[in-house]
């Protein structure tokens, strides 16, 4: 069991990954609406798997990744943004995030994405 904290300043994308993901696999342990809110959550719950969204008040989601990794170096962090530009992705994955995800998704796109995440 993955604990899976979902960070997006969206409540509707927020709620469609919560519903995409309570199974078997992987369990909500938190949600933040951005990035120093998931910096806080992050230390008190330890989630093995993030779901991190770019563009987000206060913190944005590159700087959000690199205290996340720093942190915890093991953590899987899937970017999901609008975000058609493949600079911000690329700056992301170098900063440690494992994977991207572009909105819109389907289900489907997420569960996949999140799983190919947990087979590295």
């Amino acid at each position: 069991m993955y604990k899976l904290m979902v960070v997006d300043d969206s409540n509707i994308i927020r709620n469609r990954i919560q519903r995409a993901y309570n199974n078997e696999k992987f369990m909500l342990v938190a949600t933040a609406s951005n990035g120093a809110d998931a910096v806080e959550k992050f230390q008190l719950h330890k989630p093995d798997v993030v779901t991190m969204d770019l563009t987000m008040p206060q913190m944005d989601g590159l700087e959000c990744i690199e205290k996340l990794v720093a942190l915890d170096e093991e953590v899987r962090i899937l970017v999901v943004s609008a975000l058609s530009d493949k600079a911000t992705g690329i700056q992301a994955l170098s900063l440690g995030a494992s994977g991207f995800l572009c909105k819109p998704f389907s289900d489907e796109e997420l569960i996949a994405a999140l799983d190919e995440l947990m087979h590295d």
